[in-house]
């Protein structure tokens, strides 16, 4: 009798003693899951810092040559030219059509003589907006002076002037911008070079001993030429964020570009 008496305090014990260790356990586990939680979270703040998306400024460039960040210099010029090219600024949808009309021409001609598509630019910034001949002489989609335009293939004469030829104005384009880039070295020196000349821009580089567009003093015109395009090709690939209403052609054209290239 006293037997079982002994045993069943101990099993009563033994329980009591279970209860306790497996209360004490449970804070313990709790404080565990705690710290792993705080840890996991911790974890998930940091990566969505890591995937924050670039500032704008980081994401502009012109044919893969992008502004030096950290300039406030830069910064400053290039949100200046691109405030002067919103819809309220222009008041008109013009380049847009004419982005719709041209660039399908423009495009596979740049590409067939290896130039950076960003180019397809140069023609809206140099005749979009005004067109016409300019005060020097310069004439066409491309702005080219006659010289340089017979140089490159151009009829021009009394009876014909080829500078108004949009595909044949773009193939003269094309030898005189790859030229260009074998003096240059750099996309955003050779439109520079495009805009001013060639024996001026060497001139400056050599006169500054610098050879970064960004960095370089230029004249005013081919000091903001390539901020013209850079902002130009920004309200062509984002039209709404700028105020604009782009014509469906051009939109369609841009969406089955992306998807081209997705494919790709």
């Amino acid at each position: 009798m006293i037997k079982k008496h002994i045993i069943t305090c101990t099993v009563i014990i033994a329980l009591l003693v279970m209860a306790k260790v497996f209360a004490y356990n449970m804070p313990q586990a709790a404080k565990s899951i705690s710290k792993d939680e705080k840890s996991t979270t911790k974890k998930d703040t940091v990566t969505t810092k890591i995937r924050k998306p670039l500032s704008l400024m980081a994401q502009l460039n012109f044919a893969e040559e992008s502004l030096p960040l950290g300039d406030t210099k830069v910064e400053r010029k290039m949100k200046k030219t691109l405030a002067a090219h919103y819809f309220s600024n222009l008041q008109t949808n013009s380049l847009h059509r004419k982005a719709a009309e041209w660039f399908p021409i423009i495009e596979p001609i740049l590409a067939a003589y290896g130039i950076p598509e960003d180019f397809k630019y140069v023609p809206l910034v140099e005749s979009g907006l005004d067109g016409g001949t300019s005060p020097k002489g310069a004439a066409g989609f491309w702005q080219f002076m006659p010289g340089t335009a017979r140089m490159y293939g151009l009829k021009v004469n009394s009876k014909v002037d080829e500078r108004k030829n949009l595909r044949k104005s773009t193939v003269a384009a094309a030898k005189y911008i790859k030229e260009l880039y074998s003096i240059f070295d750099s996309w955003t020196l050779v439109a520079a070079a495009y805009n001013v000349g060639d024996s001026h821009m060497k001139r400056q580089i050599n006169r500054q001993h610098q050879d970064n567009y960004f960095k370089m003093k230029l004249n005013r015109e081919t000091g903001g030429y390539v901020y013209k395009l850079i902002s130009m090709k920004e309200i062509m690939e984002d039209p709404v964020r700028y105020g604009y209403r782009a014509p469906r052609a051009l939109l369609a054209y841009n969406a089955e570009k992306a998807e081209s290239k997705t494919a790709e």
